[in-house]
């Protein structure tokens, strides 16, 4: 089968660059492996109209709306690999058939790598979560937690995470604030813990952050940002370049969406280093667009 644009990842990026591509009559097919990076999240927030939905409900919706168009199509599987140059890609997907496209967005997302702490990972998506302006107004101004687990990033989120409640910075072996840190975490209110997590205990009420030697610190809820990377070898078989990131590696983008390689467009989380479903929505319809118009005028799409 060949087609104009193939959409590689079905998220909230993915499927809004398809949107954009469908409704200029242009074919274009959404691979989708069914794992959205906040499959583990029961409620989204801060998207205008949308506020408190199931992710899983915005996407259903999302995908029933973009099934309207006779252009659009679905396919429930992994792109494997991707190969050529702009107007003739070739995808083999994981149930062994091969297509080709003229096109290709990337929208695969990333994956997360959470600190090997038993009880972290139950909690993720739940009472433990990485972006405050997304999940910190639910905890109510109640005591809250940040978990070192990515360098000096923690610093930052500690201060940041203070507007939304008191503030426990767990060091937890990863880093150490030097004086003016240190001055400048104690003069935001957040309080330094240096005894290593050993266990994150659920409760009825919120968590316990079990510490060496036995201590607990009761808390409503824990923010960490975890090192992400791309969930497919996708960009990197294709050319496309990468920056290194806060969180991890991501592919780089132009201010259209464009990569480093030919035809080829990046949206959504891994093309950012700030995840949120309202910037996967903008960055998918720009970059949706963009491919669209480069299809029209056959310009160069290289950076």
């Amino acid at each position: 089968m060949h087609i104009d644009v193939a959409v590689i990842g079905g998220s909230f990026a993915g499927l809004s660059a398809a949107l954009q591509l469908a409704r200029a009559r242009r074919s274009v097919t959404v691979f989708d492996a069914g794992e959205p990076r906040n499959r583990f999240a029961a409620a989204s927030h801060g998207f205008l109209t949308r506020d408190g939905a199931r992710p899983a409900d915005m996407l259903a919706e999302a995908r029933r709306q973009l099934a309207a168009y006779p252009t659009a199509r679905f396919e429930p599987v992994r792109v494997e690999t991707a190969t050529g140059n702009s107007d003739a890609f070739a995808l083999i997907c994981s149930d062994g058939r091969s297509m080709t496209a003229r096109r290709i967005v990337l929208a695969h997302g990333v994956i997360d790598s959470l600190p090997d702490i038993p009880g972290l990972a139950d909690e993720w998506g739940k009472r433990v979560a990485h972006c405050p302006y997304c999940h910190g107004y639910e905890f109510g101004g109640e005591a809250l937690g940040v978990l070192a687990a990515n360098g000096p990033v923690a610093l930052h989120q500690a201060m940041l995470v203070r507007e939304w409640g008191p503030v426990t910075l767990f060091l937890n072996g990863m880093l150490e604030p030097n004086a003016d840190e240190a001055k400048l975490l104690d003069a935001h209110g957040v309080t330094i813990e240096r005894a290593k997590v050993e266990a994150v205990v659920s409760g009825a009420n919120g968590l316990t952050m079990r510490l060496a030697g036995g201590r607990g610190v009761e808390i409503a809820g824990l923010f960490t940002q975890p090192r992400a990377r791309l969930s497919s070898a996708i960009a990197e078989l294709l050319g496309c370049a990468l920056t290194e990131g806060p969180f991890g590696p991501f592919v780089t983008v132009d201010d259209r969406k464009r990569t480093t390689a030919s035809g080829v467009f990046a949206a959504g989380d891994l093309a950012r280093p700030a995840p949120s479903v309202a910037l996967a929505v903008a960055d998918g319809a720009l970059a949706g667009a963009t491919a669209h118009q480069s299809l029209v005028f056959d310009q160069a799409v290289a950076a």
